[in-house]
C-alpha cells in the first residue's frame, strides 16, 4: 500500500481552507453570509487541487452550513427584536447562548484542525468527514 504524504505547499493550503472560515467571521461579524462566501470562494478556487487539499477545502465548505443557518436564525431575530417586531423573549436568550456555544466550540475545532492538518495529519470531524468522503472523489 502507498502511503501519500502531502508536500508543504498542500499543508499550507488545506490548512488555510479552515482559517478562511475565521478570518471571515471575524471580518464579517455579525453577517453570517460574509463567513459562507469566503469559504465558497476558498472552496472553488482550490478545487482543482491535490486530493488532500481538495478533501479539506470541502470538509471546511460543508461545516460552515449548519453554522451559517443557525447564525442566520440569531441575526435576523436580533434584527426584529431591535426594530420592536418582537418582544424578548427566555427563548431567545436560550438560543442565543446554543449559538454562542455552537460557534465557540466550531472556532476551537477549526483552529485545532488546522494546525494538525499543516502538520500533515488527516481530521475529520464526526458527521462532516462522512459527508466529505461521499462528496470528494480521489
Amino acid at each position: 500500500m502507498i502511503v501519500y504524504t502531502p508536500e508543504e505547499h498542500e499543508l499550507e493550503t488545506a490548512a488555510n481552507s479552515y482559517l478562511m472560515s475565521l478570518l471571515a467571521a471575524m471580518a464579517g461579524l455579525p453577517f453570517p453570509i460574509v463567513n459562507l462566501l469566503a469559504t465558497i470562494i476558498f472552496y472553488f478556487a482550490n478545487r482543482k487541487r491535490t486530493f488532500f487539499v481538495r478533501w479539506h477545502c470541502t470538509q471546511a465548505l460543508i461545516s460552515q452550513f449548519p453554522l451559517f443557518c443557525t447564525n442566520t436564525v440569531l441575526f435576523w431575530w436580533t434584527v426584529r427584536l431591535l426594530l420592536g417586531w418582537q418582544e424578548l423573549s427566555s427563548f431567545y436568550f436560550a438560543y442565543l447562548f446554543t449559538v454562542l456555544i455552537f460557534n465557540v466550540v466550531d472556532f476551537i475545532a477549526t483552529i485545532y484542525t488546522a494546525v494538525q492538518v499543516r502538520k500533515g495529519k488527516q481530521v475529520e470531524w464526526y458527521v462532516y468527514g462522512g459527508v466529505t468522503d461521499l462528496i470528494c472523489r480521489p
